[in-house]
């Protein structure tokens, strides 16, 4: 494998990775502000409220940025023709754009009609705060799929700093929304801070554009003929199916939660974003940093190396969410209690939420892999496979919900159970059929990190578990005091016990960090 460009990207990562911990660390203060200074009635409303906006996105933007734009401009820029590259992305963005207003147009004017559908469990009061919330978002999709068509731009040049920085702005934004709107408009004033985030976001991208030095084509310009855009067209088509049932699952779950007591949609929302933390600090930022890499690695036909950089992928992916996997799941109730239980937030709030992250962690590891696999087909320009994939395991999560629901009394419990095993099945599948497809992917060399990974985790569980009950019997703390005090152990001492075990265990993954830590590599986008 070509060491420079691996360094390179493994640098990438390391930018993107410290970027996202910033926009997780103010996502948490958004999250805080939103339990602390709203009741569970208007939260679960206004979590609600995202699924319309959100769906729109996804189908319209994210799929098409991972699975068929990136790819094909990045096999532009490889062969040298940048210029009919931003030919096929000034149709692309000009296209999106136009459907983009007239569905949002069309949204808030049907916003009564279409809002029972998130929640049909809610009552009269409690379903006219989301729709009320429902049409101040709504414009922001708009400007979230500029942003992310920019970003994925900016990601094809190798250019990570405007993408990674733009959830950061985001978040201030809604931030900003709660603390100086909150006390006059109530959560509204939040609403519209999400909106103004989006503004900021768009405007991050628009500056960070023209360092990428290509030529926008007026707005208005489209041209359908475009080999590049139809080549991207068929590369789309399956992924929207693929995130259609992503989206699919995101609502029948909200709808279905919505039967749960009050606080169950909040519980299971920050229980997510809970887990949500380490995978976005890492995987999300080894998977955009890789992904380029991978796809130029196809398109010069260096297989072997394709190979290597997978594998190398998801072995640091293993090696940093197994552990913290282990860590969330011990660690529960004190990092729930000390990042949202004051004032609105009860402890009965925080038993609850803590209960959804003990089984929505079980394979926060899968999770992570399913952000790099996808993106491992895309880049052998196959998006069916990942399609199917995702229809087979949000089926299987679609119905786990409901038999939990129906016949059960595991409320969050049986979401986060099913979350986990949809998780799981994804992860295999993809494994399996990518192996196939390419004839292994170093498989022994996966596994074997994932073992030795996995060992380490537990001897670490083990420890700060054997803590977490010295302290509880033995030291008599202000609850938050206590939390903080568990939560330092568990990432202090914990992951020194982790880090011991790998070295033992002569992990290669320990042996690339302490080698980068070594060198000091500077953080370089470029």
């Amino acid at each position: 494998m070509d060491q420079k460009v691996t360094r390179q990207a493994a640098k990438a990562a390391g930018m993107i990775s410290i970027m996202f911990l910033i926009s997780r660390i103010l996502g948490f203060v958004r999250e805080s502000l939103s339990g602390s200074q709203f009741t569970r009635f208007q939260t679960d409303s206004f979590f609600a409220a995202f699924i319309i906006p959100d769906t729109m996105y996804y189908l319209l933007v994210g799929g098409a940025l991972s699975a068929a734009f990136i790819p094909v401009f990045n096999e532009y820029l490889t062969k040298g023709e940048e210029e009919e590259g931003w030919k096929m992305t000034s149709t692309f963005i000009n296209i999106v754009g136009l459907f983009l207003i007239a569905l949002t147009i069309l949204g808030i004017c049907f916003t009564k009609w279409i809002t029972p559908l998130e929640a049909p469990h809610f009552q009269a009061a409690k379903m006219g705060l989301l729709i009320s919330l429902t049409k101040i978002m709504f414009p922001a999709v708009c400007f979230t799929a500029l942003a992310g068509l920019m970003g994925g731009v900016l990601n094809s040049y190798r250019r990570f700093l405007g993408p990674a920085l733009g959830p950061n702005i985001y978040n201030i934004g809604i931030i900003l929304g709660a603390v100086l709107l909150g006390s006059r408009f109530g959560i509204q004033g939040m609403a519209i801070g999400v909106l103004v985030g989006a503004v900021a976001n768009f405007l991050t991208q628009l500056f960070f554009l023209p360092q990428c030095g290509g030529r926008y084509y007026r707005f208005g310009y489209i041209d359908l003929k475009n080999p590049g855009f139809q080549k991207m067209l068929i590369l789309w088509v399956p992924a929207l199916i693929g995130l259609s049932a992503d989206q699919v699952n995101i609502w029948a779950t909200t709808a279905m939660a919505s039967a749960l007591n009050e606080g169950g949609i909040t519980a299971i929302r920050f229980a997510t974003r809970l887990i949500q933390l380490p995978i976005g600090i890492f995987a999300a930022g080894i998977s955009m940093a890789f992904f380029p890499l991978l796809s130029s690695l196809v398109t010069e036909k260096k297989m072997d190396q394709y190979k290597d950089t997978l594998s190398l992928s998801l072995r640091t992916i293993f090696f940093i969410m197994i552990p913290a996997g282990i860590g969330l799941i011990i660690l529960k109730r004190p990092i729930v209690e000390l990042l949202f239980e004051r004032q609105k937030f009860t402890p009965a709030d925080t038993m609850l939420t803590a209960s959804a992250l003990g089984y929505y962690s079980l394979a926060v590891f899968a999770h992570a892999a399913i952000l790099m696999l996808p993106r491992a087909f895309y880049a052998l320009q196959n998006t069916r496979t990942p399609v199917i994939v995702s229809f087979i395991s949000v089926s299987a999560s679609i119905f786990f919900n409901w038999l939990f629901l129906t016949y059960t009394k595991l409320g969050v419990r049986g979401f986060g159970i099913s979350f986990t095993i949809m998780g799981l099945l994804n992860m295999i599948l993809l494994m399996l059929i990518l192996r196939h497809k390419i004839g292994g992917m170093r498989g022994r060399q996966i596994l074997k990190s994932f073992i030795k990974s996995a060992i380490a985790s537990l001897v670490m569980g083990a420890v700060i578990m054997l803590f977490v009950q010295v302290v509880n019997h033995f030291v008599k703390l202000n609850g938050h005091l206590e939390a903080a005090l568990l939560i330092v152990f568990g990432m202090v001492v914990g992951g020194f016990i982790y880090l011991l075990f790998a070295w033992l265990l002569k992990m290669e993954e320990l042996n690339m960090l302490l080698a980068q830590i070594r060198k000091r590599l500077p953080l370089k986008s470029n």
